[in-house]
């Protein structure tokens, strides 16, 4: 599905499945508004839809996404417009949400180009926003210097998941949620060529199968 039209049939579907007739799932949401218990933090990357590829219905999951998944560090807000942490600030503190999970993939173009190099600094936005992950890369260089490019790429994605929630706990409002016992945070990883789900684990510090 890629055209307009095409996209204006897929509307037809969706109002025939879910707003026609008494669908009470969709009525609910509609009179009730939504109570999604999980926010999920996921890439741009079209291949990674998270209520796809987590088999989630209309008001399941409250979604963030932004390249590369990325959770920046909690800044002033007169530093800049801040999309992802208004998101998250509105899930945490308005919507209640029990989980935040930070949904990191195989194949990321944003990962990759930054490793790679190829987030040069005229780019202005990306390369501002993919800096989010330097740390990452810089212990994939370090750790996986005459690794193959698949291995780094790997290592990459997945520490850049754990910058991201270690910058989740840099919120105020997120850590106090979490030391109360009221917001868990996980780091998952969709491994796509495989077609797997993974987690972390901070017990044994590897992502195992979910």
């Amino acid at each position: 599905m890629s055209s307009p039209q095409q996209l204006v049939e897929g509307f037809k579907r969706f109002r025939e499945r879910f707003l026609a007739g008494d669908d009470a799932q969709f009525q609910n949401l509609v009179q009730f508004g939504q109570t999604p218990s999980t926010l999920v933090v996921a890439c741009c990357d079209s291949r990674v839809d998270p209520a796809l590829i987590l088999d989630c219905a209309p008001g399941d999951l409250f979604v963030v996404r932004n390249v590369a998944n990325l959770v920046p560090p909690a800044e002033s807000s007169s530093s800049g417009r801040h999309g992802t942490s208004a998101a998250l600030e509105f899930g945490v503190r308005n919507l209640g949400v029990q989980h935040i999970i930070v949904l990191g993939h195989a194949q990321c173009g944003g990962i990759h180009a930054l490793l790679e190099g190829r987030v040069s600094k005229d780019e202005s936005f990306i390369a501002e926003w993919m800096g989010i992950a330097d740390a990452a890369r810089e212990q994939v260089e370090l750790e996986f210097a005459n690794a193959h490019s698949d291995v780094r790429h790997r290592a990459c994605e997945q520490r850049a998941i754990l910058v991201s929630l270690d910058n989740l706990m840099t919120f105020s409002w997120i850590r106090k949620h979490v030391e109360q016992g009221l917001l868990t945070l996980h780091g998952w990883y969709f491994d796509i060529e495989q077609g797997e789900l993974l987690g972390y684990n901070p017990t044994t510090c590897q992502f195992e199968t979910l």
